[in-house]
């Protein structure tokens, strides 16, 4: 990130300086955004929800949620709660929010202490990590941070003007999307089932309604759950010819059909009137479907493993460097896949599958039968499954460049979605 307006400073100190508020105000947030994104953003990567949307809703309470760069702190509020007798005297007593520094910044005293608080070990054996400064315990760390400062009573605002604060960059391959995306998402699986969980601790500190907006992002990653299944159950079953959702001539067809226009109509709605185009919709509704079956279950799975004492991979840092053949396709905005990974493999598992579903139900939904009433909703379900997954068709069949789908992968998916099928025939039988 970096700065893209001069007067940032001065719009932090309007709210700092606020008699009203500076008592309780911990932090100023402004929303992020990014430079170089390709026309539709493909790859949703301005995330415009949790930074715009959710976080305007969020300010009506108890303020927008930390969410890294972009934020400037209150330095009382590292050091305990905003009333007098929660404040925590710091070990060091120069780093104290009320010292007032009197020496120059090149004076010996000042670079020694600061050689000393940039040691990797200066902060063993302190509060600093679990009542003092950031918190430690989830490499979603900001998230835990702002979330702490909540329950112990400091607000957060939300700064939105209509010059950009602060620009950044954002990833231009989907494998370093994926992979970011998956790092949040158990960073924030540890802030949830930790014992300040927002379920529990939260209600307590926050009240319902703050408790239940960082309850979203901490169990954010939940969603790999509904989403694998509507991605693969209805479509199997329609393979086999078995219907579990109402025949079209029956009145709950209909309320299926009005739950996903009107889920889908609102998400639609409340994206344009945030400045988005459609196009950017679309990509994004298409993202979340591809997350779901991708960085969200995977970092279910492996947050899993590691809560049963199985070791994983460790910390990856996002690659955000631009290569020049991938640079050109971003802008054009064409999928990178390129590169042999195991969470490619679930998305492209889903594609075969819902293209030969859809194939299949189209065939028999044109017989006309009644038998096959029941089979509309999961013909159209494949449909729109494999409309989405149009990048992913195109990666596999159509293109020669290096960003294509490698072959491993393909081949990987197509046995396992054999495996997969020929199991669910199995049991439907």
């Amino acid at each position: 990130m970096y700065s893209n307006d001069p007067q940032t400073p001065l719009r932090v100190l309007c709210y700092v300086c606020d008699p009203a508020m500076r008592s309780k105000l911990g932090y100023v947030q402004f929303p992020q955004h990014f430079h170089g994104l390709n026309k539709n953003d493909i790859y949703a990567s301005e995330y415009k929800r949790m930074y715009q949307i959710n976080s305007m809703g969020l300010d009506g309470l108890m303020g927008p949620n930390y969410v890294g760069p972009g934020c400037f702190f209150v330095r009382r509020a590292f050091f305990g709660g905003p009333f007098p007798s929660t404040m925590l005297p710091p070990e060091i007593p120069q780093l104290g929010p009320d010292y007032v520094v009197d020496k120059p910044i090149t004076s010996e005293a000042v670079l020694a202490l600061a050689h000393k608080v940039a040691a990797c070990n200066y902060e063993n054996q302190t509060q600093w990590g679990s009542k003092i400064g950031f918190r430690y315990g989830s490499t979603s760390e900001d998230l835990f941070t702002g979330y702490r400062l909540k329950c112990e009573g400091w607000k957060g605002v939300l700064c939105k003007p209509q010059r950009a604060a602060f620009l950044g960059d954002v990833p231009i391959t989907l494998l370093d999307l994926l992979t970011q995306c998956k790092r949040w998402s158990i960073g924030q699986y540890q802030v949830g089932f930790c014992k300040h969980s927002p379920l529990t601790f939260g209600i307590r500190s926050m009240g319902l309604l703050m408790s239940l907006g960082y309850s979203y992002y901490s169990f954010w990653s939940i969603w790999s759950i509904p989403v694998t299944t509507y991605a693969f159950l209805p479509q199997l079953a329609l393979l086999n010819g078995v219907s579990i959702f109402p025949e079209i001539s029956k009145p709950w067809f209909f309320l299926y059909v009005f739950l996903f226009l009107g889920a889908y109509g609102q998400d639609l709605l409340e994206f344009v009137l945030a400045g988005a185009s459609v196009g950017r919709w679309w990509n994004d509704q298409r993202m979340w479907l591809i997350k779901g079956l991708s960085c969200f279950l995977f970092a279910t799975v492996e947050y899993l493993l590691k809560s049963f004492g199985f070791s994983t991979h460790g910390f990856t840092v996002t690659s955000k460097v631009v290569d020049d053949e991938q640079g050109k396709r971003y802008e054009q905005g064409t999928f990178e896949f390129g590169v042999t990974s195991p969470m490619f493999v679930p998305i492209t598992m889903a594609a075969i599958i819902n293209l030969f579903s859809f194939i299949l139900g189209m065939i028999q939904v044109s017989g006309s039968s009644s038998k096959t009433d029941g089979l509309c909703l999961q013909t159209l379900l494949s449909g729109f499954v494999v409309i989405n997954s149009w990048p992913i068709y195109e990666a596999i069949g159509f293109r020669k460049d290096r960003g294509k789908m490698p072959n491993k992968v393909t081949i990987t998916a197509i046995f396992l979605a054999g495996v997969v099928y020929i199991a669910a025939s199995l049991i439907l039988k």
